[in-house]
This record gives C-alpha cells, structure tokens and sequence, in this order.
C-alpha cells in the first residue's frame, strides 16, 4: 500500500483489489469513514472497490482499512492517490461501476452464528427460514452469473426485496447492507416441502433427495441400515464411500479420532467433508473396508433445520440402528447423481434423473447457476490436502510467481478441473469429474463458458494433456486457438511448483496411476528434474506387464500374476487366483514378452493388495490402495527391500517377500506402505546428490495416501532436502489444469512469438 498524508484540503482515491466484492465490504468501508468523520464515497469497480475520503482522518483511516475487513473479504492490493479536495459533506455507497472486468466473486459460505442465532429465534422474522442468510455468508459463486458481483447479476434477481428486506438491503448499520442474496419469508425463495415432512421421511427410513448450494444432495439416516443399502444399490455405488453429516461439532469425536487441524476443517466457512480416523461405530455400509470416513456440519440453514426437526423426533424406527453417541441423528449425505453423471442443478432435471432413487425429492424456486459438488479434504503432515476442490473454496485463485498471458488450460479426462489464468492468478475450476459421458463433456464445456466469461478472459493459448485422444485435448485442438501440449508427469509436478511459486531447477517425485508418456509408453512412477519449461526424465519405476491393458486396473489380480511372473513363480497364477476364469490363460499371455508395460505406482499398490487378499477386483479408482492403507498402523521397512540401477527402482525383493505364504495381510500392508517410502526417499537423495538439486516436489494420486505422503515428508526432511506436497490443488488429475497453465505461460514467456496473430 502507498503511503499518502492528507489534510483538509487533500482527497484520496484509494482502490482495493481481491475478493471485496459481495462480502460486504462497501458497508465496512462506510462504517469506517464514518467513525473518521470522512466525506466521499465508496464503490464497486471492475477492479475490486474504489473509495474516496476527504477530512482530518485519513491517514488513521488508511491504517485501519486492511486490518479490520470482513470474514469473507481477501485484499490482495491497495492503492492511494491524492486528488483535489471537493469540499464534501457526506460519505455515501455509489451503484457499481461498468467495466471489463478484474475483480473476482467469493466462494459460497456456510451460514454464519449471527444468522444461525435468527434462524432459532422465534422473535426473529427470519426465524425458521432456510434461506436465511447476510454478507458474512450465504451462497456467492453458484448464483453469479457476472461480475461486478450484485443482485441484478445473480439467480435472486427474479425475487423483488419487501420493504422490510429493502430497508435493512440500504441501511449500513445492518449485517446485510448489500447482501446481494437477502431474502425472507415474504419476498424470498421456497421450498417445495416443509422442514417436519423432510425429517419425518428419513427418520422413517426414506431417502431424501434435498436442492443444497450447487446441487442436489441425497440423505437417509446413517444408523439406518437398511436406508443405506438401499441407497447404494439405487445409485449404483457398491462400495465408493458414503460421507456422513453431523448436527454439531461435538459429535465428530464420538465417531471418529480428530485432532485441532482436522476439527477447524469441519468448523471452517467453507464447511467441506473432512476425511477422519473412524472409531468404526459407523453402519459399516457407510465405508466398507476403509480406516478413514467422510465427515462434514451443515452448511446451509436447510441441514440446520432438518437436525433441528430430527432432534425432536426423538424415538427411532422400527429395525434401525441405535443413534451414535449422545450428540444426535448422523445422516448419510452424498452427491445425488449416479455414477460418472454431474451433479443434478435444475428443478426439472432432479425431478426426472432422481424419481428412482430417492423417495422424496425437495426442490426450491433460487436456481444454481454454476453447479458445485461438495469439496473434500484431509489431514495429511500436518496440513489441509484436497482430495475435491469445489464449494466453499472455487473460485479462490492461486496467486503465481509473476503475471502471464491470458490462458486456458483444459486438464486431463479423469477428475477433470480447467484452469483460467489473469495476470498473475490462476483459477481453478470447480471438480468437473471424468470426462467419458456426454453429460460430463457438456458440464466442462458449461464450466470453461462460465469461467472465463465470468473473469472477462480471452485466452490466447489453450494448454492442454500430450495424450492425443482425451475429450479435453479434442476440445482444445477444435478451439482455434494457439496449442501447448504438456506432459502429464510434468503437469501434476508443475502444479506444485506453480503454487509454491518456484523458480529454481527443481526435482520431482511422481507417484501416479497412468499418464501418457513423451515415448507414448504408460507412465505411473517417475523422477524428473524440472528446469523452467522443460524437464528431463532421470528415473522411473521399472517396468511390469500390465496385462489386458486398462482391465488390469479394474482387475487386480491381473497386476498381481505380473508380479509373480516376474518373479519366476508364474506357475502359481491359476492356484492363487483360482476363481478367475482367464488365470491360466493369463500365465501364458505373460509368457509373451510384448505385452503392454507400465512405470505406474498405482498398480504396485494394485498389485501388492490382490497378493495380500485385501481385493482381487475394484469398482472405483483408488479401492484397493484405501483398502491396503487401512491396515496400516505402524510402518515397518524391509532392508534390501528395493535395488535402484541407473535410476530405475525396483521392488522385486519387497515382492518377494509379500508372496511368502507366513504374512498377513496386515503385516504386508506395513511393510508395502514403509518399504515403498523408504525406496522412494533413498532415490530422491541420490539424484539430489547427483544432480545438486535438493528441492523436491511430491505429487500424483499415490500422495492422497496419508501414510504413504506423511513417510516420504519425514524421511527427505531427515535427508536434508525441501520436500514439498500440493496444498491449494489434489495431487491427483485435479491438479493438472494448475500444472499445464503454468507450463504454458513459461514457455510463451520464453517463445512470445507463439502469441502473434492469436489475441
């Protein structure tokens, strides 16, 4: 911030730039002025808020502006100015300013105590209203159609203020001066159902579908197990875990073992599911398999309504379960599409896609115009992780290390996000998902639309994945634009050193499930040192068969019989994997020596789950690697466990090892899960030796595995090294939209000639 010194007869025009916009920000800026006795007025622009003040206190007034801002606000830059003074009297809040754009919207909020406080108080005329919400939170993002962020520019333009919400709308004493959301029971939207009728249903043992902040939810009672098989086999969702919603933060601790990082998650105005150690007091439908489940608080008044109504049932139905612990009702609450499908948004759309899965279906006249599934996240060493990126934290952007071109980066086909970059942020999309239905193409085509037509950005290069035949590359090579392929590997890398905001040469670890490689071969397990826009290959995963090709990702055993192939002892396939029809023919397609190979981290842990008989098959990404994790408590390392030639890593002996028939599956799992990251440090620490190198970047979907991240952290700490993990995107394709706009802008930087006759 400048500094500026004025009198009496000096003005200033100061402009703050981040998220000020609809967070209530101009009535902050009004109840400042006024304690300084300042003239002017204060404004939304396309650049954030322009503010003028004249009189004795602006210096103290400038010194308070940053440090007292609202829960939701984020400056990201103030400027001052002196201009002529005016000879003003009074200080007002001006219409907002036209403009191309270069401000932002905040993420929705989860309701905040002041509006939870009206929504229990019968003297309140918001009292019992479920859309109840003021400029601390409330729904942002999934209601804006453009900036600058006001009423006629969101879903509540269609509802026409009442005078009560008009008055407190223009007052700047109260907490929804300019809360653009403001609604009540006269003038604002409703529900299609009452909040009784809503929890009679699922204590009854129904499930409910309910029209949350970017989407449509579906709930049933937890302790109900009947309601939850029920649930899986209308969605479709055999063992993908369910997450569960608490009506109070106490709760947490008496179904699950938290510490203060995980619980201020839970607490957090994004209000996101929380993956926490479970105490397994929990349906065992609701996680099958797994150590760790899904925990999240209500978010909108709607879920503090219905815990409210469940509260007072009291009895319990007929054949369910007991409630867990004494803190109330758990309910199961998950995205209300079937698999692979976006997440239902419109009335008519839940109404049709939704008739065969849930019993009552609760719709609401505010339509959703961006749709955003619940985010997710964990602990992991020590810090937040995201496992989903989406409501509560898009469109926060991710400042970079300088500013670049407009850019359009598309990502990958699998747990897709795209990312538009202005100036020096990139913005990252909201988890769009797998782009192989045409439901999905559309929903990352709708996404692309919105994101950049929100940000006012024209992209002059589009980026995007080296694999040729990905809906995300066929969109980007369709665009016209100018084209930069990058390499998986070197995308989910990048991604970290973007938000960390790296410029020196540094090495990463990738510890992945696929990627397609600069040879064309499958990549999974690799070592790059990364130098500006480039990288070089110095190390990787040796080679296994992967037979049947993508099959073998589903069918675990397939991974496993590569492995005993490898070893020699391909004669056991068709015993060990008896049940399998195709095992004998497997051992001979083995026997050929072209089949497809992979470097893949992710199938090792396929592999080594299926020898254990932890699972043989998996019906969604991930089962098996979670499911091995979950035996883990304490790590153990096999010395001589791995063999390192000309940086290829080999876990042969380690695979030895499991096959022996005196070793559990617990047991295994442990020495799988510390082998596997005392391997992987002793070859970081040797290419750091050898190349100089000492910063490392640790990414791929292999580091949503707590145990597997937290163990690679600690031993290259030990080793003296810099390791760093992604925080602000998943390690998984999530991030790879961060990683390709990165790339993208350095290499335009270094070839500007790649612009010309693209703007």
């Amino acid at each position: 911030m400048s500094e500026a010194i004025a009198g009496e007869g000096t003005r200033l025009r100061v402009r703050v730039s981040g998220a000020v916009q609809g967070v209530g920000f101009r009535p902050y800026v009004y109840g400042l002025a006024a304690r300084y006795g300042l003239a002017g007025f204060v404004a939304n622009d396309p650049g954030g808020v322009i503010i003028e003040v004249e009189g004795h206190g602006t210096s103290e007034f400038l010194a308070a502006l940053p440090l007292e801002t609202p829960i939701l606000a984020r400056i990201d830059h103030i400027s001052v100015q002196e201009i002529g003074a005016l000879g003003a009297r009074d200080f007002s809040i001006r219409r907002s300013e036209q403009g191309r754009s270069s401000t932002r919207i905040v993420a929705d909020a989860a309701t905040c105590q002041y509006c939870l406080d009206e929504l229990f108080d019968p003297t309140s005329r918001y009292y019992l209203y479920p859309f109840i919400n003021c400029s601390h939170c409330g729904p942002r993002y999934t209601i804006a159609e453009q900036l600058p962020y006001d009423r006629r520019n969101t879903a509540m333009k269609v509802f026409a203020m009442c005078a009560a919400c008009a008055a407190e709308y223009a007052d700047p004493a109260s907490r929804r001066f300019h809360a653009e959301a403001i609604a009540c029971p006269i003038c604002g939207p409703r529900l299609s159902h009452g909040i009784a009728d809503i929890a009679a249903a699922i204590a009854g043992g129904q499930i409910v579908a309910i029209k949350g902040v970017g989407g449509y939810q579906l709930l049933c009672d937890a302790a109900d197990h009947d309601a939850v098989r029920r649930l899986r086999k209308r969605k479709q969702r055999d063992q993908k875990p369910f997450a569960v919603m608490l009506g109070s933060i106490e709760q947490a601790n008496e179904i699950a073992e938290t510490n203060a990082a995980e619980l201020a998650l839970l607490e957090s105005v994004a209000r996101p599911i929380v993956l926490l150690r479970s105490r397994n007091n929990l349906a065992p439908a609701i996680a099958p398999g797994l150590s760790r489940v899904g925990v999240m608080l209500p978010v909108v008044p709607l879920h503090h309504l219905i815990f409210h109504a469940l509260g007072s049932i009291g009895a319990r139905p007929a054949g369910g379960g007991p409630v867990v612990g004494s803190g109330g009702p758990v309910v199961v609450t998950t995205s209300a599409n079937l698999g692979g499908e976006p997440l239902p948004i419109d009335n008519g759309e839940a109404l049709r896609r939704l008739a065969g899965i849930a019993d009552l279906i609760v719709t609401h006249d505010r339509d959703i115009l961006t749709r955003a599934d619940d985010s997710v996240v964990s602990v992991v060493a020590g810090r937040c992780q995201f496992i989903r990126r989406a409501r509560g934290y898009v469109p926060e952007p991710i400042r970079l290390a300088r500013s670049v071109p407009p850019l359009l980066a598309v990502g990958g086909a699998l747990k897709s996000t795209v990312t538009v970059t202005r100036g020096n942020e990139a913005f990252v999309s909201q988890h769009i998902g797998d782009l192989d239905t045409a439901e999905g193409i559309r929903f990352f085509e709708e996404t692309v639309h919105h994101l950049t037509s929100t940000l006012d950005v024209r992209p002059v290069v589009m980026a995007h994945d080296l694999h040729p035949d990905m809906a995300s590359t066929r969109f980007a090579e369709a665009s016209g634009c100018a084209l930069i392929a990058v390499q998986h590997h070197h995308a989910h890398a990048a991604a970290v050193i973007a938000e960390h905001g790296l410029t020196a040469p540094t090495l990463a670890l990738l510890l992945d499930g696929y990627g397609y490689g600069c040879d064309g071969g499958n990549w999974g397990g690799e070592l790059l040192l990364c130098e500006g826009a480039r990288f070089r290959r110095i190390g990787h995963l040796k080679p296994l068969q992967m037979p049947g090709g993508d099959r073998a990702a589903r069918e675990l055993w397939r991974m496993a019989s590569a492995i005993l192939q490898m070893l020699g002892r391909g004669h056991e396939i068709a015993r060990r994997f008896a049940s399998q029809p195709q095992a004998e023919q497997l051992r001979a397609l083995l026997e050929r020596p072209c089949g497809t190979t992979t470097t893949s981290a992710g199938r090792l842990f396929d592999a080594a789950a299926a020898l254990l008989g932890v699972a043989t098959l998996q019906s969604y990404e991930g089962e098996a690697a979670m499911k091995l994790e979950a035996h883990v408590r304490q790590t153990a390392v096999l010395e001589a466990g791995w063999m390192i030639d000309g940086g290829v890593l080999s876990f042969r002996p380690l695979f030895a090892r499991l096959i022996a028939s005196d070793i559990g599956a617990t047991e295994g799992a442990e020495l799988f899960h510390g082998t596997f990251a005392a391997a992987c440090v002793d070859w970081v620490v040797r290419s750091a030796q050898t190349t100089g190198v000492t910063t490392v970047v640790l990414s791929g979907g292999c580091f949503l595995n707590a145990v597997l991240a937290d163990e690679i952290q600690r031993g290259c700490i030990a080793a003296g090294l810099t390791p760093l993990l992604p925080r602000q995107v998943p390690p998984h394709d999530g991030g790879l939209s961060l990683g390709q706009a990165w790339i993208a802008a350095l290499q335009t930087a270094e070839q500007p000639q790649a612009l010309e006759g693209t703007a």
